[in-house]
């Protein structure tokens, strides 16, 4: 087994593929991945200058956007209404109100701004995008899982066929044999409290608990202005990274039955009181 550990885009990276690699082909490959990572973070961090959502923040006008955008606006644009507004792409500068700013100062303003609405800011058919008021975009909450979606395809296409990639607890599997994954415990990361079981599919979850100061974490409502607090934990599983890790921001203000009808995925989620809600076919056990 060849294993990659490395830091990109705020977070800790492992990479098992389960062959043994020679050590040209494996110092190529990683280099390949690192810098796919790169690219894609150059382009959609609201924490880079030279990143499009920078410039997005700061200038009107029309935008061309790089290919691999078109799936991630589509499924922003797709949840958005599906949600009412509650998953949305023009959370940066609630976010950065908030205190989860370009310097992580931590310090929330005085004031937080309110999230604008989809039509007031974007007309989009990609790859054009026209956006008609500046706003700081935030792909946070399907960006991570969009680009473990990403490495898999790269490594498909470099012969890879079993592998697992772990960014920070967003998952992707791809082999014959099934994976045992811990699920931390929101209140004491020393801990889990489940376990699932998964193969060929990817398992994303999402907590304020890592992300958290004062009254505010990273989970944000755009309608209250507020952080989630009635639950404290979710993790969903898919086909893609992509959905788990939309999904399972989207669990946290709508209820899954508005969902199911669209993607299939199974879900747990821990209240603070740690009552759970759970689908009939989440594959999981807990203590």
């Amino acid at each position: 087994m060849t294993q990659f550990n490395f830091k990109a885009i705020g977070t800790t990276w492992q990479i098992d593929i389960y062959k043994e690699l020679d050590s040209q082909k494996e110092e190529e490959l990683l280099l390949i991945i690192k810098n796919r990572i790169e690219v894609f973070e150059s382009n959609y961090s609201r924490f880079r200058e030279d990143s499009i959502v920078t410039k997005i923040s700061k200038q009107v006008g029309e935008y061309g956007l790089p290919e691999d955008a078109e799936k991630m606006m589509s499924i922003y644009h797709e949840l958005y209404n599906l949600t009412n507004g509650f998953f949305s792409p023009f959370m940066g500068n609630l976010l950065s109100d908030a205190g989860y700013d370009s310097n992580y100062s931590l310090q929330p303003k005085d004031e937080l701004s309110v999230p604008p609405e989809w039509n007031d800011v974007f007309e989009y058919s990609h790859p054009k995008l026209t956006v008609k008021k500046s706003v700081m975009l935030d792909f946070g909450a399907a960006g991570k899982g969009y680009i473990v979606d990403i490495i898999g395809e790269l490594l498909n296409s470099e012969g890879v066929d079993e592998y697992c990639i772990d960014a920070g607890g967003d998952i992707l599997h791809k082999g014959k044999n099934t994976i045992r994954v811990g699920l931390e415990n929101p209140k004491n990361l020393d801990q889990v409290i489940g376990v699932c079981t998964l193969q060929n599919g990817s398992i994303c979850g999402s907590s304020g608990n890592r992300r958290s100061w004062g009254k505010y974490n990273h989970i944000m409502n755009p309608k209250t202005l507020e952080s989630s607090d009635e639950i404290i934990a979710i993790w969903v599983t898919a086909k893609t990274a992509m959905i788990a890790d939309a999904l399972a921001t989207c669990l946290f203000f709508v209820d899954a039955s508005m969902l199911a009808p669209l993607y299939d995925f199974e879900y747990v989620l821990i209240r603070k009181d740690f009552s759970m809600e759970k689908s009939e076919g989440f594959q999981g056990e807990f203590f």
